[in-house]
């Protein structure tokens, strides 16, 4: 077996120390979301983008049951409304848009059916910032539609979050 040079101990070293300090702070890789319910229906149209992602999540991580049936739901999560916002940020010297803030928000809400709140009609916005130049118009529409989509996959993130939290 060769001799273990100084800079390889070294270098293991600061490696240890960087896994145990991510360790210490409370780190750790995110989960599955543990939903406090049985059986959720979610009151999303079949069509939306928001609900099929949320719907694979939900599946896919969650140790919950949707069902298609409002009386079978241990809960009850509405999609009261979901909206994209487009603003003009800055104008170039021509006053034309040069720079725009983009806006995904939903208002939501979750409950039992029979008059029990667990979450109140709450919105959450998400907001994203874009350049936009006039000699690359297909290619800023393809990234306003990209972070459009980031925006609602963090959207999604956010409502687990919110739907683990949940304390029944």
């Amino acid at each position: 077996m060769p001799p273990v040079s100084r800079r390889m101990v070294l270098v293991n070293s600061a490696a240890l120390m960087a896994i145990s300090s991510l360790s210490a702070c409370g780190f750790r890789p995110r989960g599955s979301a543990d939903i406090p319910f049985a059986t959720l229906f979610l009151g999303v149209s079949e069509g939306s983008g928001l609900g099929n992602e949320l719907r694979r999540n939900l599946r896919s991580s969650a140790k919950v049951q949707l069902v298609n049936d409002v009386k079978a739901a241990e809960a009850r999560l509405d999609i009261l409304s979901e909206t994209r916002e487009k603003e003009v940020l800055s104008v170039n010297r021509d006053g034309r848009a040069r720079e725009y803030t983009l806006r995904y928000r939903i208002n939501f809400r979750v409950h039992d059916g029979k008059g029990r709140e667990f979450i109140p009609a709450t919105d959450i916005t998400l907001k994203r910032d874009i350049t936009f130049n006039e000699d690359a118009r297909l290619a800023k529409e393809s990234e306003e539609a990209l972070l459009y989509r980031d925006m609602q996959t963090d959207m999604v993130q956010q409502l687990l979050r919110r739907l683990a939290a949940i304390q029944k």
